[in-house]
């Protein structure tokens, strides 16, 4: 009988110590550095499109702090076909440009673009460029645009936000996931959403305070021949 009892209990401490972790910090420990924005691109995996769909050919999506706005989706010309802003894209006039794959984000708060990066004279005035968009193409990636007034996501979520309206309706893109369409991706990483065509390797990266346009250097040719040298 006091085999058996002291069997019981043995069997009992097993199953409590092996029932049983105890986790403690690394004091030590400092978590990695974010990935570069192509990098990140590449190596995160895929989600699937389907629940981003938002009609015409078009996947959008909002960050989890309701900041970003994005939509991976197509241009004709300066006319983006985007679910939450008016546009011209569909009108026949612009049958005739050619349909690009693209990349668009807006911010509801953003910085506010360097003068280097001023990319349009806004008609001539000079005045107007102002931050809050991306647009990525294939081949370049461009912050700010001419316009007066504020983007759809900069009236639901900004300073005076209606909080309601298209852009609420969308999913969130969780932090780490990435999206594809027609060659481009995009991921909300980083407090922020980087997008890119990574075997072009240009991308854009923006936050509420940062943003980067991201060309990946040309290879450099091989030299040629010195001037001086002769065949044998």
């Amino acid at each position: 009988m006091r085999r058996t009892v002291l069997g019981i209990l043995a069997a009992l401490l097993v199953l409590a110590a092996t029932a049983c972790s105890v986790t403690t910090n690394d004091p030590g420990y400092v978590a990695p550095p974010p990935l570069p924005p192509l990098e990140q691109l590449e190596r995160a995996a895929l989600v699937d499109p389907a629940g981003y769909g938002a009609g015409q050919d078009v996947l959008s999506f909002i960050t989890e702090d309701r900041n970003i706005v994005c939509s991976l989706t197509s241009a004709k010309g300066e006319h983006i076909n985007l679910p939450y802003e008016q546009n011209s894209f569909t009108d026949s006039a612009n049958a005739r440009l050619a349909t690009v794959p693209v990349a668009h984000c807006e911010l509801a708060a953003y910085p506010k673009p360097a003068a280097a990066d001023t990319k349009d004279d806004c008609a001539g005035t000079g005045l107007g460029y102002l931050g809050g968009t991306a647009l990525l193409t294939p081949d370049k990636a461009t912050y700010g645009e001419c316009r007066s007034g504020v983007t759809r996501m900069e009236a639901t979520y900004g300073p005076k936000g209606s909080k309601s309206g298209p852009v609420s309706e969308l999913p969130v893109l969780a932090d780490g996931a990435n999206l594809e369409r027609n060659g481009l991706r995009c991921s909300a990483y980083n407090h922020g959403v980087a997008c890119g065509n990574v075997s072009g390797g240009v991308a854009f990266f923006v936050t509420r305070d940062h943003y980067e346009a991201i060309s990946r250097p040309a290879e450099t040719a091989a030299p040629g021949p010195s001037k001086d040298a002769k065949s044998p």
